[in-house]
């Protein structure tokens, strides 16, 4: 019998993030009309599918969180540490890998397919943000810097939650040494996000638990991770790694947004 694909798009939420005022989606790859490779709801405008196809699923992600689809805001990601205050719509995608706003009727969003998608919002500030952290971003402070960004529109640490959306898991994230030197050269701590790989001197790492280490130790009130693998959920989500692992041409992104009513 044939399956017919969901025509709406797919999200997974937060409890944290259920508020009165927001809305929020952490978006599978179901739901969109992209085919091959990128079927369904690839929101990747740096993938090679078609452009009509991500713009129409854009346009559904959008209409899902409440927003017009020119107001559904992604930057330009390139791992940095760099977080950006947006008022409204952008004129040209900026380079950075997180945003803040305080306007209502904007969704910050940032892509992904294996790195770290984290929304944020301060319910009482009515103060929302989002961040693209793989493991450089995350090392570097990208998640300290879209907080910071929030705190100069009136959020408060204390009062911010956030959640880590489908990420690759640590069982399958196998890295080499120079890897975990990287780390370690920055805190002996950091070692504790590592376990050792079946293959001698590889290490599998820990993303979802070394953001949320980071987000803890940066003072927010509460953190949530959906402890979704993209690498081990192909039906579900798009992931950079397992394309490399199968040899296919390329991949599309989820991806994940917050908004203010």
């Amino acid at each position: 019998m044939r399956v017919e694909a969901p025509s709406e798009p797919q999200a997974l939420q937060a409890r944290l993030l259920r508020r009165e005022g927001l809305s929020h989606g952490f978006f599978t790859r179901n739901g969109g009309i992209s085919a091959g490779v990128y079927a369904s709801l690839n929101g990747g405008v740096g993938s090679k599918d078609a452009s009509e196809a991500v713009k129409e699923n854009r346009r559904r992600m959008a209409r899902l969180l409440g927003v017009a689809p020119e107001r559904l805001l992604v930057p330009y990601q390139v791992h940095s540490p760099d977080a950006l205050i947006v008022t409204g719509p952008f004129s040209a995608r900026p380079h950075c890998d997180g945003l803040a706003t305080a306007t209502p009727g904007l969704a910050l969003g940032v892509t992904g397919a294996d790195c770290g998608m984290i929304l944020f919002a301060d319910e009482t500030a009515r103060v929302i943000g989002a961040a693209h952290a793989g493991w450089k971003g995350a090392l570097t402070g990208v998640l300290e810097s879209t907080l910071s960004a929030m705190e100069q529109l009136g959020a408060s640490r204390a009062a911010t939650v956030a959640a880590l959306g489908p990420a690759i898991g640590q069982k399958s994230y196998e890295v080499g040494p120079e890897f975990f030197e990287r780390f370690v050269a920055v805190s002996d701590g950091y070692a504790a996000f590592f376990d050792p790989s079946a293959r001698e001197t590889r290490f599998m790492f820990d993303l979802a638990g070394f953001i949320g280490f980071r987000l803890r130790a940066a003072g927010i009130g509460a953190f949530e991770d959906l402890a979704r693998d993209t690498y081990a959920e192909p039906e579900h989500f798009y992931s950079y790694r397992r394309s490399v692992h199968r040899d296919e041409p390329d991949y599309g992104r989820q991806i994940s947004a917050i908004a203010l009513a």
